[in-house]
């Protein structure tokens, strides 16, 4: 069992810059393939970010690559969302994931934890 809390979320223009944080606890993080996914109102969850466990190699969705960074700190057991040139249409609450083991997906069905959620608003 793990348990995932994100941070960082809030209100930000658009163009502007927010760094999402994932604290984890309850296992040895860096076994766990991590990934940022989203959700807007009224939309299904989506594929955002992830980075494998075991050589960091990271994955983006196209929506975001050259503008997001995905990265990860495990004797701090944080994963992390640096997120640049912010666009209205980023607004969503995003989750962080987790999954033992892992290949670091773009399906939600990929990841066996899930944090709360925090709240990014991106306004024109």
């Amino acid at each position: 069992q793990v348990q995932l809390v994100e941070s960082g979320g809030g209100l930000v223009q658009a163009g502007g810059s927010l760094r999402l944080s994932c604290v984890a606890s309850g296992r040895t993080f860096s076994n766990y393939a991590m990934g940022w996914f989203r959700q807007a109102p009224g939309k299904e969850r989506e594929f955002v970010a992830s980075i494998r466990w075991n050589n960091g190699i990271t994955y983006y969705a196209d929506p975001v690559k050259g503008r997001f960074t995905i990265s990860r700190d495990n004797a701090k057991n944080t994963l992390y969302l640096q997120m640049n040139s912010l666009k209205p249409e980023d607004t969503a609450v995003y989750y962080c994931a987790a999954a033992r083991w892992g290949d670091a997906g773009t399906s939600t069905h990929a990841y066996n934890y899930w944090g709360q959620g925090t709240q990014v608003t991106v306004s024109s």
